[in-house]
């Protein structure tokens, strides 16, 4: 029997998890939804909050929750929850142990080992916070693949013929677009650029400039300062995106958002999908861009590309599909849900390395240049931080490189070695990720020969070393994580203050063991409905009464559609009689 490995995308918008179950791809659902929206919350009873419930519970308390905390793996910063202060780590740990409970519910047994995805572009230490992540959420991080190309391993791992294919994955904070040849159910990424700080947040945040500018110009007010009122124009904002993906024109509107000199303020007016997408235009460049540095690093032309893959739901963006027709030539292909497509891969990658017989082989690549500063010429000066690559970008994984030094000093006893990721020929314009010395060396004179080797591993992990070619005398270090690392005390205390906001039980219970997050939020939002029931007028009491019942029903007869449709309704009006 073949060990349990899930696949899980940890996405900034939504995530999934799947698993490959007799050979087919199962992305696996909870109450009856395959995606997790990557929202996190505590309500006012303290319970923790995951997914449609914590993104229903932003609306009315934004202080209380938490959104697209992808963007921030791999700093060194604190986000506040409820007034007590998570690294990114741990709320990403909150999303992961959740999506563990799912699979763990589906399987009926406990789950321990996952294959996690991660932007392409994301640095190496964005990728050990999402290593630790894992870790303090209960899961061993086995894998951890690029996101374009576990979406090629969805679209193309059991293709025979050969073929190039674009990979264009652009999500809700982030962008990737890889190069991948596929043959004989070999998938070969050739190559990868992106951005970590582009995508479908940036595009909500244009429609929400536009809407505060709106009211500003409209009613002379400043909705930045009015957090429940911001969060309810970022919710409009979102909304109107979507439907934009398939209307020409969207609605905007939003009764009693605030209250500004004892006056009520409604929002309402209409955005065209030309406008939206002249807000883009500068972001959607920036992509097209990357597509062509991503081509170049694979030397082929618009020409050699046999198919175009597009990831994330970001790419219902109309005019996505149109500027990359205009590029290529063709139809990008979107069979697969694009917001599925990478857990799908994952799953795939997942079922390889647990022994299941899956017609794929997968060979990832570096997307960045990784190497060592020395003394040499740079701009025809002589410049002592000249950067020398070791493992260049584009570079197969796992790779191994070794380059020769000399000392420049008689009698030098002691080196030090910086490692660098980057592209820039001055190390100091790049991203410094590890220092270590070399001490003790031999009394000679200068040109003592020291090799540095570079050991990148199939996660994208650094291990370094330096040595003395006559004596063998040699020091090494393993780069994980040189911004943010979390020391192993750190770690077990995340997992203790993880696992306690989970209650005691470490399969992951969410508010009611028996209840799915989205019953028991809405359930919480009927008791606070009628807590309110003698200080509003007959008018908003029978309405609330009526949407009460409209939730009641809904969950008995388990219409999640139209419950989340009542439950929006519900807080809005609970919104205004506490405003």
């Amino acid at each position: 029997m073949n060990e349990i490995i899930i696949g899980i995308d940890l996405g900034t918008t939504n995530s999934e998890v799947a698993i490959v179950e007799n050979g087919q791809v199962v992305v696996i659902t909870d109450n009856n939804k395959k995606i997790l929206p990557s929202f996190v919350g505590i309500d006012d009873q303290g319970d923790i909050l995951v997914g449609e419930s914590a993104r229903n519970q932003y609306l009315v308390y934004p202080e209380r929750t938490v959104k697209s905390i992808k963007r921030l793996m791999g700093q060194d910063i604190q986000v506040d929850l409820a007034g007590h202060a998570y690294a990114p780590q741990e709320i990403s740990a909150i999303i992961l142990k959740r999506l563990k409970a799912i699979a763990e519910q589906y399987l009926n047994q406990p789950v321990t080992k996952a294959v996690i995805t991660v932007p392409a572009y994301f640095s190496d230490a964005q990728r050990q916070a999402t290593r630790e992540a894992g870790e303090i959420a209960g899961l061993e991080v086995v894998r951890m693949i690029n996101e374009p190309t576990a979406a090629a391993l969805a679209y193309g791992g059991d293709q025979q013929e050969q073929k190039h294919m674009l990979v264009y994955d652009l999500g809700g904070g982030t962008f990737d677009v890889s190069v991948v040849n596929i043959e004989s159910g070999v998938v070969e990424v050739l190559s990868s650029h992106g951005d970590n700080h582009l995508g479908g947040d940036d595009f909500d945040q244009q429609i929400i400039e536009h809407i505060l500018d709106h009211l500003q110009e409209t009613h002379d007010v400043d909705a930045r300062q009015h957090s429940k009122a911001l969060a309810r124009i970022t919710r409009a904002a979102e909304n109107a995106k979507f439907v934009l993906s398939d209307e020409p024109f969207v609605k905007i509107e939003e009764e009693y958002l605030l209250e500004h000199e004892g006056a009520a303020i409604h929002l309402s007016f209409e955005l065209s999908r030309s406008d939206y997408e002249e807000m883009i235009e500068d972001y959607i460049n920036a992509t097209i861009d990357a597509v062509h540095i991503a081509m170049k690093g694979a030397k082929l032309t618009p020409a050699d590309i046999d198919e175009i893959v597009l990831v994330g739901g970001s790419t219902r963006t109309p005019c996505i599909r149109e500027r990359l027709f205009d590029e290529f030539g063709f139809e990008p292909h979107s069979e697969v849900d694009p917001d599925l497509c990478v857990a799908m891969g994952a799953a795939t990658q997942a079922a390889m390395i647990s022994g299941q017989d899956v017609n794929a082989v997968l060979i990832d690549i570096t997307p960045y240049t990784y190497g060592t500063s020395a003394i040499g010429y740079l701009n025809d000066e002589y410049y002592p931080f000249k950067y020398v690559p070791i493992i260049h970008k584009n570079t197969a994984l796992p790779n191994r490189k070794t380059e020769a030094f000399v000392t420049n000093h008689d009698g030098q006893k002691v080196i030090s070695v910086k490692v660098y990721q980057g592209e820039d020929p001055d190390a100091l314009n790049n991203i410094k990720i590890g220092e270590f010395l070399v001490e003790g060396l031999q009394d000679v004179e200068a040109g003592n020969v020291i090799t540095i080797t570079l050991a990148l591993d199939l996660n994208g992990l650094l291990q370094v070393s330096a040595q003395e070619k006559a004596t063998g005398l040699e020091k090494s270090i393993t780069i994980k994580n040189a911004i943010s690392r979390f020391e192993q005390g750190d770690l077990d205390s995340a997992k203790h203050r993880i696992n306690t906001l989970f209650g005691q039980n470490e399969a992951g219970r969410v508010i009611d063991s028996h209840q799915s997050p989205e019953i028991a939020a809405a359930l919480k939002l009927i008791a606070k409905a009628e807590a309110l029931f003698d200080k509003t007028s007959t008018e908003d009491k029978e309405d609330m009464i009526d949407l009460i019942e409209d939730i009641n029903t809904c969950i008995e007869a388990g219409l999640d559609d139209r419950l989340q449709e009542a439950v929006v309704k519900l807080t809005d009006i609970i919104y205004y009689l506490e405003s």
